[in-house]
């Protein structure tokens, strides 16, 4: 079943429950919770589905895509923000394009991680970037989850380094995330740390040499984004 077959607009093909699957060219949202209140989403990506199958959802981000990020109340990027304070002061969020090149997202079914792929100008290749996250759960509209803050950058040479310890620290050091769930991504991180020493999936799988088709058109941010998910995974 297409997202167009299912009847409810972009990115509506079928939710996890059913079995169905998104087509090559489908739209979907790629979209994250927030940390605080682990409901409200503060991160809308949408994003064109590459391959969705049983071992791996694969989209692409173009650039120049809109999307909806958060920033503090008064409008300072978060990352500009001290991290002493960066997680205790207000946010909000705000519709923004995408700079720069496009990315190429990876997730397996149940992995608490996705590998999102980095190019510089001309298709250079630049980097993996492993994002610690919940499992996505998959709904008509797309996936939602939750970022784990820790991350791991992997090079081409297969060299790699932890990214981010620092907001990870300061995130349970908030509340954010209590002792259990730490212990839980710092192992997610290092089983995935085993799968890049092996240079198993994706990173031995050439998705580096991928490219998008040119007549993908970029997809819209819808003005319901934020919309509770109609249906979830059984």
């Amino acid at each position: 079943m297409t997202a167009t077959e299912a009847g409810t607009g972009a990115g509506a093909g079928a939710g996890a429950g059913d079995g169905a699957r998104w087509e090559p060219g489908d739209h979907i949202l790629w979209r994250y919770r927030d940390n605080a209140d682990g409901h409200g989403v503060h991160i809308c990506r949408p994003v064109t589905v590459v391959q969705d199958t049983d071992d791996l959802l694969a989209v692409w981000m173009a650039p120049g895509t809109e999307c909806v990020r958060p920033v503090l109340a008064d409008g300072t990027q978060v990352h500009a923000e001290p991290l002493a304070t960066r997680y205790t002061r207000p946010r909000t969020t705000v519709r923004s394009r995408w700079f720069g090149s496009g990315v190429l997202k990876l997730a397996r079914p149940g992995d608490p991680w996705s590998v999102w792929l980095f190019w510089n100008r001309g298709w250079v290749f630049r980097s993996w970037y492993v994002n610690l996250e919940e499992p996505r759960a998959r709904w008509a509209g797309g996936v939602d989850s939750q970022d784990h803050f820790l991350d791991i950058s992997v090079y081409p040479d297969h060299s790699w380094e932890w990214l981010d310890e620092d907001e990870f620290a300061q995130a349970q050091h908030v509340g954010l995330m209590d002792a259990a769930t730490a212990g839980r991504v710092r192992e997610a991180g290092l089983a995935a740390l085993e799968v890049i020493r092996a240079w198993g999936a994706p990173f031995r799988d050439g998705w580096e040499h991928w490219r998008p088709d040119p007549l993908w058109p970029l997809p819209t941010l819808p003005d319901d984004w934020d919309r509770t998910p109609s249906r979830t995974p059984s």
